[in-house]
């Protein structure tokens, strides 16, 4: 009577902590692209690349990330013109324990297969609010 209570208790725990995990990587994967993007001139392919191989850490698992490791949806938006932010955003799907199935909709919002969408977002300046002048002032003063 015991065990079959300690397994429900044991699944219910361990939904969680995977989501949590992938949520880590998935924001970790993001901030990382984003740095890069705004500390460097590379091409969005090649951004894009660098953010599947962080969310290569994630297990190939239904429970962590449903799909495999190509369905990820990876959004990037460079600095342009005007802005000079950057914006990084990552979208994937987790596949509920059977058990949670009734709390679903608390994880967040679901697709048609009844998978729970998790996405992370995340916004770089370019410049920091602190520094004052131009670009080309700063290149004058230290350059």
């Amino acid at each position: 009577m015991l065990l079959p209570a300690f397994l429900t208790l044991l699944l219910l725990v361990l939904q969680p902590v995977c989501v949590l995990y992938t949520r880590s990587v998935m924001e970790s994967a993001a901030s990382e692209t984003a740095r890069i993007m705004i500390t460097t001139t590379s091409e969005a392919d090649s951004c894009e690349a660098f953010a599947m191989r962080r969310l290569a850490a994630v297990p190939n698992l239904s429970i962590f990330h449903a799909g495999g490791p190509l369905s990820w949806e990876v959004e990037l938006n460079g600095a342009s013109g005007e802005s000079d932010e950057v914006h990084v955003a990552i979208t994937g799907t987790v596949t509920p324990l059977p058990i949670l199935g009734a709390f679903v909709g608390a994880l967040g919002a679901t697709n048609a297969q009844g998978d729970v969408e998790m996405r992370v977002e995340v916004s770089y300046p370019g410049r920091p609010t602190w520094l004052e002048g131009s670009y080309e002032t700063w290149i004058e003063k230290w350059g």
